[in-house]
């Protein structure tokens, strides 16, 4: 394992906006990412009628980053899936202490 001065964007949305997402964050400088599926709880019902149209089922993205391009990525990402509206979906960041596996250019 390399002690890694990366960071990983987590981002969750609706069923088919994750390759918005993704185009942005690789326009903004990500270099790749993953999605996989997920069902979400929770919001539906704390938003009353108005849950009644945010789906349960989501995309969730990873993206890895480099500290420098963290920044820029994690804005890119949170304007192309529009989280400051209620129920779009929310993003976090995690510190990356090691990795192994990601590719230097």
């Amino acid at each position: 394992m390399e002690n890694a001065n990366l960071n990983l964007i987590t981002c969750i949305v609706q069923r088919g906006e994750a390759d918005m997402v993704v185009e942005a964050a690789m326009q903004a400088g990500a270099e790749g990412a993953t999605i996989y599926y997920g069902r979400g709880t929770g919001i539906r019902e704390k938003l009353g009628f108005a849950g009644m149209f945010i789906k349960p089922e989501k995309e969730i993205i990873l993206i890895i980053t480099r500290h420098v391009q963290t920044e820029a990525v994690f804005e890119a990402v949170i304007k192309a899936a529009r989280l400051e509206k209620k129920g779009q979906g929310f993003a976090f960041l995690h510190k990356i202490d090691c990795a192994v596996g990601f590719l230097e250019k």
